[in-house]
C-alpha cells in the first residue's frame, strides 16, 4: 500500500514557475512507477510526464521543454518542475504510482497506475 500527497500547486502569471512535490509513504518507492497526471474542467485526465523505477523519464508533448519530472528515492518524493507555465496548464495535477518488476518500465494511461494522490490546484493567469 503506498499513499500519495501532492503540494506545491498555486496560483502563479503566465511565464512563471512552480514546483509540485508529491511524497510517497512506504519502504519501496524506489520500485514503483510514478507519473504526473492533469485534469482540467470538463477535460479527460491526462499525462503530464512519467518515470520509471529507474529515472527514466518520459513527458507529454504539451510539456517537453517546460516540465521536468524527477524522483528522489531517499526521500520518497517525486517533483515536476515546471517552467514557462502557459493559462492551459491550468488544472488539478495529480501524482499516481504503480509497483514494476523492471526499472525502465513507465506507464502513460490513468488505468495503469493503482494509487493516487489528493491532488493539488495549479491556475496560471493570463
Amino acid at each position: 500500500q503506498v499513499q500519495l500527497v501532492e503540494s506545491g500547486g498555486g496560483l502563479v502569471q503566465a511565464g512563471g514557475s512552480l514546483r509540485l512535490s508529491c511524497a510517497a509513504s512506504g519502504r519501496t518507492f524506489r520500485n514503483y512507477a510514478m507519473a504526473w497526471f492533469r485534469q482540467a474542467p470538463g477535460k479527460e485526465r491526462e499525462l503530464v510526464a512519467a518515470i520509471s523505477s529507474g529515472g527514466s523519464a518520459y513527458p507529454a508533448d504539451s510539456v517537453k521543454g517546460r516540465f521536468t519530472i524527477s524522483r528522489d528515492n531517499a526521500k520518497n518524493t517525486l517533483y515536476l518542475q515546471m517552467n514557462s507555465l502557459k493559462p492551459e496548464d491550468t488544472a488539478v495535477y495529480y501524482c499516481a504510482a504503480d509497483r514494476t518488476l523492471y526499472s525502465g518500465t513507465y506507464y502513460r494511461t490513468p488505468s495503469e497506475y493503482t494509487y493516487w494522490g489528493q491532488g493539488t490546484q495549479v491556475t496560471v493567469s493570463s
